[in-house]
């Protein structure tokens, strides 16, 4: 079993790093310990993710379905034959990942399989599972059984993957909107989407970024760096949207270059060993 389990969480790095350069690159930066844990849970994540999104020509809600019935089956007995699966499995039993979070990630998934357009409240609901939820599953490894140290930096944890999400929101309209239809953004039109209406899904995102920053000089050693660098990823990739009238976000994806990607890693270990984060 020593060996299948380690040849499984082996396989969630493999296809992290196979869907996600940058997302690995901070990984990377994490302590060797939990590296494989966060490699994990974005596995499991990226399977219900590829489902909705790409698995057209099959039967989606029996899929998403099934795949809950699978992990709760598997983390009940303490395996799976599905690599990806399993190595989650291992995840949520070693760091006690409440189940909660994992139903709540399935929930949102479930809703892109059958909302287009999504009120106040379901997008409250949905950006709570769909990011949230896995910002806590990961606040859980960072924090190893301190639950003193995991409820004082739950909120941060929420907002920064609250931040991250709607980020992805904006960069990804273009596909969002004009390929499959969603809007997330609650009374949002956007074949008329104005500039004004841009800043205020802006100003919401900095404010959710200034609130996770906070949590970030918080965390253990372990986890601070990696998490930072992310944290400056997706605040230049926000600052680059925001250079861009509403007009035309729907006309091209926003990208941050990968020698810029380079120079924020290096602020990022800098400010780290310099302690100032």
């Amino acid at each position: 079993m020593e060996l299948y389990n380690k040849t499984s969480l082996g396989c969630s790095k493999l296809f992290t790093q196979s869907y996600s350069t940058s997302f690995s690159k901070s990984v990377s930066l994490l302590n060797p310990s939990i590296q494989h844990a966060i490699y994990g849970i974005y596995g499991f994540m990226r399977i219900a993710d590829e489902i909705v999104d790409t698995f057209h020509q099959y039967p989606k809600a029996k899929m998403i379905a099934d795949l809950r019935t699978e992990v709760f089956k598997a983390i009940s007995s303490g395996v799976s034959i599905n690599p990806i699966v399993n190595s989650f499995q291992i995840v949520v039993s070693n760091y006690e990942i409440p189940h909660e979070l994992i139903n709540s990630f399935l929930d949102s998934m479930e809703m892109d399989l059958s909302k287009k357009v999504f009120s106040s409240q379901e997008y409250s609901k949905y950006i709570y599972g769909s990011a949230e939820a896995v910002g806590l599953m990961c606040l859980k490894v960072f924090t190893n059984g301190d639950d003193e140290k995991y409820n004082r930096l739950k909120k941060p944890a929420q907002k920064l993957g609250e931040a991250f999400q709607k980020v992805n929101f904006l960069r990804d309209i273009k596909d969002d909107y004009l390929e499959r239809g969603r809007v997330y953004f609650p009374d949002i039109d956007f074949s008329n989407f104005t500039d004004e209406q841009k800043s205020k899904i802006e100003k919401d995102i900095t404010h959710d970024l200034q609130l996770a920053h906070n949590g970030i000089l918080e965390l253990p050693r372990s986890s601070q760096l990696g998490v930072y660098v992310a944290y400056l990823y997706f605040k230049e990739l926000l600052y680059r949207i925001k250079r861009v009238k509403a007009s035309q976000i729907l006309n091209k994806r926003i990208r941050v270059p990968n020698h810029i990607k380079f120079l924020l890693m290096l602020k990022a270990r800098l400010a780290f060993w310099l302690r100032l984060i």
